[in-house]
C-alpha cells in the first residue's frame, strides 16, 4: 500500500518536498496542508513587488514558464493534493494522525498519516507597544499583506512612513517606499547599528550612510514607545524615546519567530532558539517526522551552534534532502556558514560566517582586516570601491567570517561565495592569500581584492601591519587624541591641512624618506593615504627607523568616505 506522506506548510520547504517525492516515487500520496489560500510563494520577493520591480503579485508565485503556482498546478503537474485554509491543531505521534481545522466553517477532522514533514516557517514578532494592531500597521508576512500595503500607497494615502526594524526586511522595505513611491521614510532601530544581526558595525556604517544618501531617515539606539492613530481611519504617528514621527503608514519588520508549537505541543524537542531540533538527516525525534526551514534550527558550522537561519534558499536545499531521505536515502544537510546578501538601492552587500562580536561570543579571539580596493582593474571605465572586512581567530588563523559591499552587487557576492564554501573547511587566513580568482580587467584586480584582504590580515597578526579601525579612529580625531600624518599629494590633503591645521600633517609618499626627520616622534599618529595601502608601506618605513608610535587607519580615506561624511 502507498505510503501517505502529509507536509505541513506550502510555502517554501513545502512544495520543493512535495514535487521531488513526486519525481522519485509516482505510487506516494502526498498532501499539502497550508492555512493560506495561495501557496508555493516567494515571500523574499515581497519588497520588491512593493516597490515595482514585480510588477504583478502573480509573479511571485508563478513558475519560470509563467504557470501560476495554485492547487490545480500541483495536482496536474505534480501530483501532489493541496489543502488550503486548513489548520493543523494537533500531532498524534502514536496514533499517526493529526487533528485539522476548517478556517472557513471552524469544522474539524482527523487525517492519518505514515510519514509527515514540518514546513510551518516562521510568524513575524508584533511588538507588543500600544498601536500596534491599528489599521495600515503592517507585518510583512504574506501576499495579502504586500497586496495590501502597495494598494494603500499606489492610491497616494501614504506620504510618510516608519518602518521598525533594520535587518533586511525593514531595509528592502525601506528601499521600496522611497525609491518607487518617493514616501517620506524613516527606519526605527533599537540596536546602535543597522543589520544588527548580519554585519559588524564597520559593514553596517556604510549602509547606514548609504540608506541617507538616499534620502532614508535611519534612527539607531532608539526604542518604539507606541504607535498612535485611531481605529477607524489608522495610524498617525509613532513615539519613540526621544520624539514623535508623523506618519501614516507603519511596517513592522522586528524579526521571526519559529512556528514551532505544534511541534512542541506533540513533544518533539525544541532548541534554544524555540526552534524544532533536527539531525543531519532533517529528522527531528521522532523518526518519521522530518522538519526544515524557518521553523527548524541547524548547525552554524563555524561556531558549532545551533542557530535559526530564516532563508528560502536553505529551505529549498533542505527540502530536497528531506524528500530523498523519505524515501529511503541518507543525504545529510551538515548545517550553514550563514550566507547572505541583500541589494540597498545600488549597493550590494553580503557576508558569510560571523560578525567579530558572534565570534568573541562562540569563544575565539577574533582579528579583523579592513580593505577598500576597486572591485575591477582601476583603470576599467567603471570600477567602483569594494569595502571588505575579514575575520580570523589570532591563535589558529582561521577564518571565521567575511563581509563586503559595494556598488558591483554580482562581484560582492562572489567575493563573499569564494569564502563561504571554504569555512566549513577551516580554511585559514594563508588560505585567502592564495585563493584562485579568475582575472580580467572588466571583472577584477590581477591582484584581487579578496586577495589582498587576506595579506592585510595576515600582516596585522603577523604584527608588521598595526592598524586602527576606521570609526575608532574618527572618535579619537574628534576628541583630538590623535594627529592625522596624510602621505597623499599635496593637492590632496591641502584642505585638511587648511582646515585642521597641525593636527593634519601632509608628507606625500614619494618625499617621505627625505623628509622623515619631520615626522613628530613623541605623540601617536593615524597614517592616512587613499586606500590604507601606501599607509601601510609608510608605517613599515618608520619602524625602520625606529617610529612605532603609528597606527595605520583601514580601508584608508575611501573607507573613511564610505562611513562617515566627507571631512572636508
Amino acid at each position: 500500500m502507498p505510503e501517505r506522506i502529509i507536509i505541513i506548510g506550502a510555502v517554501a520547504l513545502g512544495p520543493k518536498v512535495a514535487c521531488r517525492l513526486g519525481r522519485l516515487d509516482p505510487d506516494a500520496e502526498i498532501i499539502m496542508i497550508d492555512r493560506d489560500n495561495l501557496v508555493s510563494y516567494g515571500g523574499c520577493g515581497i519588497p520588491y513587488y512593493v516597490g515595482g520591480d514585480v510588477s504583478d503579485l502573480e509573479g511571485l508565485y508563478s513558475t519560470i514558464a509563467h504557470a501560476v503556482r495554485d492547487k490545480k498546478f500541483f495536482k496536474t503537474d505534480k501530483r501532489v493534493d493541496v489543502i488550503t485554509e486548513v489548520e493543523v491543531t494537533a500531532i498524534d505521534r502514536k496514533n499517526k494522525k493529526l487533528a485539522v481545522r476548517r478556517l472557513k466553517d471552524g469544522s474539524t477532522d482527523e487525517m492519518e498519516y505514515d510519514k509527515l514533514v514540518i514546513a510551518t516557517g516562521a510568524t513575524p514578532v508584533r511588538p507588543p507597544f500600544p498601536g500596534s494592531d491599528l489599521p495600515n500597521v503592517f507585518t510583512v508576512s504574506n501576499l495579502h499583506n504586500a497586496k495590501a500595503i502597495k494598494d494603500i500607497i499606489s492610491k497616494g494615502k501614504a506620504e510618510n512612513a516608519v518602518v521598525i526594524g533594520a535587518g533586511a526586511i525593514g531595509i528592502e522595505m525601506a528601499e521600496a517606499l522611497t525609491d518607487l513611491w518617493g514616501i517620506d521614510t524613516t527606519i526605527i532601530e533599537m540596536a546602535d547599528q543597522v543589520l544588527p544581526q548580519a554585519l559588524g558595525r564597520n559593514l553596517a556604517r556604510v549602509v547606514e550612510k548609504h540608506l541617507r544618501d538616499n534620502d532614508v531617515n535611519v534612527m539607531v539606539s532608539e526604542k518604539v514607545v507606541s504607535i498612535n492613530g485611531d481605529p477607524e481611519t489608522g495610524v498617525q504617528s509613532v513615539d519613540t524615546t526621544t520624539g514623535t514621527i508623523p506618519c501614516d503608514l507603519v511596517i513592522l519588520a522586528a524579526g521571526v519567530r519559529p512556528n514551532s508549537k505544534l511541534a512542541a505541543d506533540a513533544g518533539l524537542a525544541i532548541g534554544r532558539n524555540n526552534g524544532i531540533l533536527v539531525d543531519q538527516c532533517m529528522r527531528t525525534t521522532d523518526p518519521d517526522i522530518y522538519a526544515g526551514g524557518d521553523c527548524a534550527e541547524i548547525m552554524n558550522l563555524v561556531s558549532g551552534q545551533t542557530v535559526l537561519m530564516p532563508l528560502g534558499s536553505l529551505a529549498n536545499r533542505q527540502g530536497r534532502i528531506i524528500a530523498t531521505n523519505l524515501m529511503g536515502g541518507c543525504d545529510h544537510f551538515k548545517g550553514s556558514v550563514g550566507t547572505f546578501c541583500l541589494k540597498v538601492f545600488d549597493l550590494g552587500v553580503a557576508k558569510a560566517g560571523l560578525t567579530f562580536k558572534q565570534a568573541e561570543a562562540a569563544g575565539f579571539d577574533p582579528v579583523y582586516a579592513i580593505v577598500a580596493q576597486h572591485d575591477r582593474a582601476h583603470f576599467y571605465p567603471d570600477s567602483g570601491f569594494m569595502y571588505i572586512k575579514l575575520i580570523a581567530d589570532r591563535n589558529t588563523k582561521r577564518i571565521l567570517g567575511i563581509e563586503a559591499a559595494g556598488p558591483q552587487g554580482d562581484a560582492v557576492k562572489a567575493r563573499v561565495d569564494a569564502v563561504a564554501t571554504m569555512l566549513q573547511f577551516n580554511a585559514v587566513v594563508s588560505d585567502i592569500c592564495t585563493l584562485e580568482a579568475g582575472y580580467s580587467p572588466p571583472y577584477a584586480s590581477a591582484m584581487d581584492i579578496i586577495n589582498n584582504v587576506g595579506n592585510t590580515l595576515d600582516n596585522i597578526i603577523k604584527g608588521s601591519h598595526i592598524p586602527i579601525d576606521p570609526i575608532d579612529f574618527l572618535k579619537e580625531f574628534e576628541e583630538e587624541k590623535t594627529r592625522v600624518l596624510d602621505i597623499r599629494s599635496t593637492i590632496q590633503a591641502e584642505p585638511f591641512v587648511k582646515k585642521y591645521g597641525d593636527r593634519w600633517i601632509n608628507i606625500p609618499q614619494d618625499e617621505f624618506r627625505d623628509r622623515i626627520d619631520e615626522v613628530p616622534r613623541d605623540e601617536p599618529l593615524c597614517l592616512l593615504c587613499g586606500s590604507g595601502t601606501r599607509s601601510y608601506e609608510v608605517q613599515i618605513i618608520m619602524a625602520q627607523h625606529g617610529i612605532y608610535n603609528t597606527k595605520n587607519i583601514q580601508g584608508g580615506y575611501g573607507m573613511l568616505l564610505a562611513v562617515h561624511p566627507p571631512l572636508v
